[in-house]
């Protein structure tokens, strides 16, 4: 479809170059179509000759008009040409009749010392409120509080840069020894903190127990901790015999008379997972006095694997007391004092209520106050044990009750086996008697 000339003023058609006509209807011309343009022309003039109207082109990436712009820049807009049809010009000389409306905003205070040339204010909350304006603004409010929250953050970062100038690397020396497995260790103990809670048992299990009671137990782990001494067996399976023994008396109901055979047969797996070489069954049942088979035994050991689904691998007190004592930073004599402390633990039904992990802190505590080293629990100790000093507390007046008591009574199996040399006389140290004064508090 052709335009129309008059939006085209100039332009010469080819029709024209040819000196030719354009056929209308009935091969005329019709009447009036040069008077028509002449007067559609005439009106382009008056209109194009008329001021450019005010363009403002929103640039949406931006947000700024070119108004704006071109104010800032002291440049002058460019006019759109576009054609003029009859309308567009009916709409023009509309708004060139209208009142401008005049807006007013209210005043915004402006700092004195503003540079013309910035393109933000910077309004302080106090001389906000002073000039007379009743509430901060939201942007302003916000920029504060997060202004606070900065400087929290700061304090938070310089008291925790204070706290570890306290904390000792304690393997920093052990970077270049690949059995220390440096890079790996704090994991291993996240893991042992989990896995110890599954491996516990209930601290009241001995009340499903209609033959055998607390004081049945404590007799037959006394008895072990001497037959593993006269064994030379490793520390670890000592360990290891009296979690497996605990777990078995949990999920099975055991008569009198079998107590002990559960107690070889717990030994033999434990040596069986733990020692390079392990006693055979014959010597067992000679350190029994030959009160049970060898039948017997092994039908038991298939009875106990069975019943612990063949979970052998846990986290005992030893895994941790060799973790902690290195935090510690502890020597020989706090070293055997406290394998004397814990394993008079293990003789106790009342101490299965707390963790191995709290167990092997406490005795190591206790330990430190027996020797009188210090009655203080480092930053270094609280970070690689997970407790705190009044978390030890309870835990550390029951062991010291247990060291007054170890040398009396009928269970003094624990005692006579850190009389001896080899254990550096663990015994001859004086209990920690202080722990247990009424007004003493970890400080």
């Amino acid at each position: 479809m052709a335009g129309s000339d008059e939006n085209y003023p100039g332009v010469i058609r080819p029709s024209n170059l040819q000196g030719g006509l354009r056929p209308g209807v009935g091969g005329k011309v019709p009447g009036g179509l040069g008077q028509n343009r002449r007067a559609l022309s005439t009106i382009n003039r008056n209109v194009m000759g008329a001021p450019p109207l005010p363009c403002a082109v929103v640039h949406k990436r931006n947000g700024i008009t070119e108004n704006k712009v071109n104010a800032a820049n002291k440049i002058p807009p460019v006019p759109i040409h576009r054609p003029i049809t009859r309308k567009l010009a009916a709409q023009i000389a509309s708004k060139q009749h209208q009142p401008a409306v005049e807006v007013t905003k209210p005043p915004v205070p402006v700092p004195p010392n503003r540079n013309e040339s910035e393109d933000c204010i910077i309004i302080d909350a106090e001389d906000y409120k002073t000039s007379g304006h009743s509430a901060v603004p939201m942007f302003v409010q916000h920029t504060e509080a997060m202004m606070e929250e900065i400087d929290r953050m700061d304090e938070e970062i310089e008291m925790e840069d204070a706290e570890d100038w306290s904390i000792v690397d304690i393997d920093s020396f052990d970077k270049k020894n690949s059995l220390a497995v440096v890079e790996y260790i704090e994991d291993i103990y996240a893991y042992y903190k989990k896995a110890e809670i599954a491996s516990r048992v209930p601290p009241n299990y001995m009340e499903q127990q209609f033959d055998i009671n607390e004081r049945m137990r404590g007799i037959l782990i006394d008895w072990l901790i001497e037959v593993h001494y006269k064994f030379e067996l490793m520390e670890e399976t000592l360990y290891l015999t009296v979690n497996l023994i605990d777990r078995f008396l949990a999920v099975r109901s055991v008569i009198r008379k079998k107590l002990q055979l559960v107690g070889i047969t717990a030994m033999l797996l434990a040596c069986k997972y733990e020692e390079v070489s392990v006693p055979v069954v014959e010597d067992l049942i000679l350190i029994s006095d030959k009160a049970y088979t060898r039948k017997e035994v092994l039908e038991m050991e298939k009875l106990m694997v069975n019943a612990l689904q063949f979970n052998m691998t846990v986290p005992t007190a030893y895994a941790f007391m060799r973790r902690f004592l290195k935090a510690a930073q502890s020597d020989k004599k706090v070293e055997l004092v406290s394998f004397f402390l814990i394993e008079l633990c293990l003789v106790e039904y009342d101490m299965l209520r707390f963790p191995p992990s709290m167990l092997a802190a406490a005795a190591i505590f206790t330990a430190q106050c027996t020797l009188g080293v210090s009655k203080e629990w480092n930053k270094t100790c609280e970070k690689h044990t997970s407790y705190v000093k009044d978390q030890l507390l309870e835990c550390s007046k029951l062991m010291v009750s247990f060291h007054q008591k170890a040398a009396i009574g009928k269970l003094t199996g624990v005692h006579r086996k850190y009389s001896t040399s080899k254990y550096g006389y663990a015994t001859r140290c004086e209990p920690a008697s202080f722990l247990l004064d009424h007004g003493f508090r970890i400080v």
